[in-house]
């Protein structure tokens, strides 16, 4: 093996052992439910779920009974160089960086989530409008422009393709570990069944909307498959 070989190998090796211990150190201290999402930046289907889908969890009390994580990754590839192929391009891969070191600069989700779905509604013009809204443009452009946004793609690349069962399409939601595949729409009611921690469960999970919810984006979502030729969808975004 040669040496620039070998100082890959242990550049990625790093990452995923940076991501597995933050991971497992986080989720064995909380009795919450966790809710994955598993997406790419320019996904539309993901930027309807981050914007439409995941905004219930913070716009009600489901965020205390819930311990959301984002791994912006998706369908990429990644090379025997450690070269990181995104679905939708270039650009996709640098959102899902921007993306991956908000969410180191802001470890809470009730913080990061927030600069997301900016960014998700507005994939364009989002530079002028998250920083100015949420802050955080040096941290995060430091980040970015450094070699820790490539450590954090390659950690969050290890998680997804590591995934078992593996990943179809995204966005990928899992509930404790457990894909929801056509409970997607449903993923408030799944997380409501699934909390078994000691306080009560929150007014969301007993609310008559869970039965009756109206009609909108996220019931009617669809998915981008990991087979897709990449860029088929990208034509599709503009």
């Amino acid at each position: 093996m040669t040496s620039s070989s070998s100082h890959r190998l242990v550049f990625f090796c790093l990452a995923c052992l940076l991501f597995t211990f933050s991971y497992n150190f986080v989720a064995g201290e909380s009795d919450k439910v966790k809710l994955n999402l598993y997406y790419e930046s320019l996904c539309p289907y993901c930027q309807s779920f981050i914007a439409d889908g995941l905004v219930k969890i913070f716009d009600s009390d489901l965020h205390t009974i819930t311990d959301l994580k984002l791994v912006p990754f998706g369908n990429a590839h990644v090379s025997d160089k450690l070269t990181v192929t995104c679905q939708h391009g270039e650009e996709e891969c640098k959102l899902n960086a921007i993306e991956a070191c908000a969410i180191r600069t802001w470890p809470d989700p009730n913080v990061h989530y927030w600069f997301i779905r900016c960014i998700e509604n507005d994939t364009t013009n989002w530079e002028s409008s998250c920083f100015t809204k949420y802050g955080g443009k040096k941290a995060i452009k430091d980040c970015y422009t450094s070699d820790l946004s490539k450590t954090l793609i390659l950690g969050y690349a290890n998680q997804t393709l590591s995934l078992k069962p593996k990943h179809i399409y995204v966005p990928w939601v899992t509930v404790n570990g457990k894909p929801q595949y056509e409970h997607l729409d449903d993923f408030v009611a799944q997380v409501c069944k699934a909390y078994k921690g000691k306080a009560s469960l929150q007014k969301i999970c007993h609310s008559s909307a869970l039965s009756k919810s109206p009609q909108s984006k996220v019931v009617k979502l669809q998915v981008s498959y990991a087979d897709e030729v990449f860029n088929h969808q990208a034509k599709n975004l503009n």
